[in-house]
């Protein structure tokens, strides 16, 4: 998380997202008087505190294209002490966000965030740069990826001429005003992982990121044009479906396979949307009225975690404690009971961008509503953390809802889980 980055389907809460289409309403649990701090479960010392810094469409850094390389690292470097003055531990930086490159890459331009221009040189590497100052702050540094996502537009006369996309354009699908790599192909699956291990020989990276773009989330009136690559490579399979979450996994499996073979203990997570199924449409699925990633975006992310794929998983549960399309208080279980018994870690996406967003519902308005959702969490052993969108937000703070936090929770340091 319209966003550009990943959340622009949370941002609108469930109104697009519901079963029926219509907004969902607010506020049908009692969410009772945030607890004195005394109160509160005492915290781990070893738990996830992190932080996404987004930079597709300049979100969270660089402010704006063209700075200079000194004033780019200035604002990087003060990003970072940002996360160590609350108290957390990790930094989720977004290093490929639409097919492009944050480090000098051999497979990929640089990106156009830093510059203004797609291919040109900053002058500096900022992913060595912040892996470096991270560590020497204490904090881990998780590369975040987008794996298939090549635009944020749909021209590809716009991408710089020596993009692959322009080399290859039978691995591109313009859908809904962007550009895709379609991950129906085997050499595109291939390429978009040579693409990121890159950084990972490269650089000493905690962990590889990936968000819940997959497929694209779907638009009314328009369709995700794969026939060729469906009817070329999906014969064994019972329906489109099917064939497209095979896809997934696939990259999955294959993505994890090859971190442990280019640098043993780097990490693999993935932020997915927060639903897998809903209970309506599958008896193991949640209490939930929304948006299936399952079906959706043909992302099967309890599957992920039951078979151990992945190292942790984030699902974003960008909703307030009440809200009936899809309560918090409802979803941090099934989270729970999905992670219990599995070695994949369980850390939870926080939508601290809504606190105090007036186009947000009344929960959102109030400071406390996060601390309710650690507090709540901290009830169930397999939660290992939080991660809160975004760094834009945390320098806000437009209602003191982080700095709640910190204080409820976050009064002593935490190591993150390893």
């Amino acid at each position: 998380m319209g966003r550009l980055t990943r959340r622009a389907f949370a941002l609108a809460a469930l109104s697009a997202f519901t079963t029926t289409g219509a907004a969902a309403p607010h506020g049908e649990h009692p969410r009772g008087a945030a607890a004195p701090l005394g109160e509160h479960p005492r915290r781990a010392t070893t738990e996830m505190r992190g932080l996404w810094l987004a930079t597709v469409a300049n979100r969270d850094w660089p402010s704006r294209p063209g700075l200079s390389a000194e004033q780019q690292r200035a604002e990087l470097i003060d990003r970072l002490d940002l996360a160590v003055r609350n108290r957390l531990n990790t930094v989720i930086f977004q290093v490929r966000p639409t097919a492009d490159a944050l480090w000098p890459s051999p497979y990929e331009p640089w990106s156009q965030v830093l510059t203004g221009i797609q291919g040109r040189a900053p002058g500096w590497d900022p992913l060595g740069t912040a892996v470096a100052e991270a560590h020497a702050r204490g904090l881990q540094l998780h590369a975040w990826f987008n794996p298939y996502r090549v635009a944020i537009h749909d021209d590809p006369t716009r991408l710089v001429a020596s993009h692959p996309a322009r080399r290859h354009p039978d691995w591109v699908v313009p859908y809904a005003g962007k550009l895709y790599y379609n991950p129906g192909l085997p050499e595109v699956r291939a390429f978009v992982q040579d693409a990121m291990l890159d950084a990972v020989r490269a650089y000493p990276v905690d962990a590889v990121h990936f968000d819940d773009y997959f497929y694209p989330y779907p638009v009314a009136g328009q369709t995700f044009d794969d026939d060729a690559a469906y009817d070329r490579y999906g014969g064994a399979f019972p329906n489109r479906a099917a064939w497209r979450r095979d896809n997934i996994d696939r990259l999955v499996r294959e993505t994890a396979a090859r971190i442990r073979a280019v640098r043993p203990g780097t990490q693999f997570g993935i932020s997915p949307f927060g639903v897998w199924r809903n209970a309506a449409t599958d008896p193991r699925g949640s209490d939930t009225q929304a948006l299936q990633s399952y079906d959706a975006i043909h992302a099967d992310t309890r599957k992920w975690v039951r078979e151990e794929w992945i190292d942790y998983i984030v699902p974003q549960l960008y909703w307030n404690i009440g809200l009936s399309a899809a309560d918090y208080a409802r979803l941090v279980p099934w989270w729970a009971e999905v992670a219990r018994g599995s070695r994949t870690k369980l850390y939870l996406g926080e939508a601290l961008y809504k606190a105090g967003d007036p186009a947000q519902p009344a929960a959102w308005q109030d400071p406390a509503e996060l601390s309710r959702h650690l507090t709540l969490a901290a009830g169930h052993p397999e939660v290992r953390g939080h991660v809160f969108f975004a760094a834009k937000d945390v320098t806000a703070d437009r209602i003191g809802a982080m700095a709640r936090v910190v204080a409820d929770h976050y009064q002593r340091p935490a190591s993150p889980p390893r």
